[in-house]
């Protein structure tokens, strides 16, 4: 009987199918409030400074509850839309123009990534500098001493784990907490087969060497973050840079044609908050890269970090919620949103997990497991959503505080990124300013920024910088920004008059 009514009623069903497919890909009214909202200031519809009706007021305009107003407010909110302001209600905040999509060069290129990064790092810990290089926030913005007691009670109750070697693919625990957390990101992941790594560039290291050799190609964003880098010189691999823009991430079109024109056998990406310039690419073009991963049978490593600091629970979902094949190789950590100083990385790798977990155990040894027990039970307390919502509210205002400082005190015609989360900020500087010269310049000032050279292979981004805003902003770090864009201002007066 069921056969005979769908034969009859084929039209009828693939009608109704239509619509239920419809009704699930349709977004929450709060997001459809919010996105019309964010067009308006976009535009310029709705001026800078401009208030917005109160949530009472604009849920009778528009014919919605108050609560779903308060959601569409508040993800305005994380995006830097809009501020509230005490006893005032919703402004729209200033918004500045943001970079180009890249064009890197075609061709792949052997991987050097230079001495700066050293010193970059280096800098970072020591007092002396104002470090805007190595990608940390203020320490005291994490959970420290609630961390603090976790491991210490946790250290009481398995004392027995310190006289253990460590569980290679880590504690069932963690990788337990791991596997439930990844369902924020729509991830259905076995706990099985997830591998505890120390930090999230091990886990990268790990996929890229399960599944290439030593002058196999791969795909990377452009600009790229120079850890990649380094993970690709470190195994003799070769990248072709992929145009990526700076709010939707990597042009899928454009892997399309390196994937047709080269024999690609990996793709390294950050579809949310990518580093350095902060896009996240929309959830269709996050379920595009799956099949095509699975299409044209090639892995994706997929780099979530800072998943969990992306403004919109949408941004938040990963490409491997879309994997239904194995094709798509997820990593993480929790160094950007719960301890950077503990490293612990993790990686579940689909159908390459196998390989994924023997490269592990014959390359390092797994972490403490008191440790891991504690970071365990941190994630299943309620607290750390607590604290997520929490950080992506301060670094929305960190953000918002540099790009007010850059667009007041550097050179006319600087573009800066206006990232979708995270607290990075890529900086476009007029051509006539080397990126280089301004880092020596910096540095010999004592201020530390990132050169864009470090994030490609080739020449290009000469004129770009990368500036970590996850600092707290003191009086001598907002000193030491206005400093960094006076030299810029110097370094293109110099070239104007032929000087350098």
């Amino acid at each position: 009987m069921l056969v005979v009514s769908v034969t009859v009623c084929a039209g009828t069903a693939a009608t109704l199918s239509a619509m239920m497919q419809a009704m699930n890909d349709s977004p929450p009214l709060y997001q459809v409030l919010a996105d019309r909202l964010e067009g308006l200031a976009r535009t310029g519809s709705l001026k800078i400074g401009t208030r917005l009706p109160s949530m009472r007021h604009h849920a009778q305009q528009q014919g919605v509850s108050i609560s779903t107003v308060l959601q569409a407010y508040r993800t305005l909110e994380d995006r830097g839309v809009i501020e509230a302001r005490p006893k005032s209600g919703f402004f729209v905040r200033p918004t500045r123009k943001a970079p180009q999509e890249s064009k890197p060069p075609a061709k792949p290129a052997m991987v050097e990534v230079r001495a700066i990064v050293d010193t970059v790092l280096r800098a970072a810990g020591d007092p002396r500098y104002i470090s805007f290089g190595a990608a940390q926030a203020s320490s005291d913005l994490y959970p420290n001493q609630r961390l603090r007691r976790g491991i210490a009670r946790s250290a009481q109750l398995h004392a027995e784990t310190i006289g253990r070697y460590p569980q290679l693919a880590g504690m069932i625990e963690l990788r337990q907490a791991i596997s439930h957390h990844a369902l924020s990101m729509g991830c259905d992941l076995d706990h099985r087969e997830i591998v505890v790594t120390h930090g999230c560039r091990e886990a990268i290291g790990l996929c890229l060497r399960a599944v290439t050799a030593p002058g196999d190609i791969v795909a990377i964003e452009s600009p790229a973050y120079f850890g990649f880098l380094q993970n690709l010189q470190s195994t003799s691999l070769r990248a072709v840079e992929i145009p990526t823009h700076p709010r939707t991430g990597m042009s899928l079109d454009a892997l399309e044609f390196a994937l047709d024109t080269q024999p690609v056998r990996a793709i390294v990406v950050v579809p949310t908050v990518s580093n350095p310039i902060g896009s996240t690419m929309p959830v269709t073009a996050k379920r595009r890269l799956a099949a095509l991963a699975a299409q044209r049978n090639i892995p994706v490593i997929e780099d979530v970090i800072c998943n969990d600091l992306a403004s919109s629970q949408e941004g938040r979902r990963a490409a491997k919620s879309f994997d239904r094949t194995g094709h798509v190789m997820i990593c993480g950590s929790f160094s950007k949103t719960l301890a950077p100083g503990l490293a612990v990385g993790w990686v579940e790798a689909g159908r390459w997990s196998r390989q994924v977990a023997e490269l592990k155990r014959a390359c390092s040894a797994g972490s403490v497991g008191f440790v891991e027990l504690a970071l365990a039970e941190m994630l299943d307390r309620g607290s750390y959503e607590q604290s997520l919502r929490r950080l992506r509210g301060i670094f929305a205002a960190q953000v918002a505080t540099g790009r007010q400082i850059i667009g007041d005190a550097f050179p006319k015609g600087t573009r800066m990124t206006d990232p979708s989360g995270g607290f990075f900020l890529r900086v476009e500087l007029p051509s006539g300013i080397d990126s280089i010269e301004l880092y020596k310049r910096c540095l010999a000032m004592q201020l530390v920024i990132v050169p864009g050279a470090l994030f490609t292979t080739s020449k290009r981004y000469q004129n770009c910088i990368r500036l970590n805003v996850g600092e707290r902003w003191s009086a001598a770090r907002i000193e030491g920004l206005k400093t960094i864009g006076r030299v810029a201002c110097e370094i293109m007066e110099e070239a104007s008059r032929g000087e350098t």
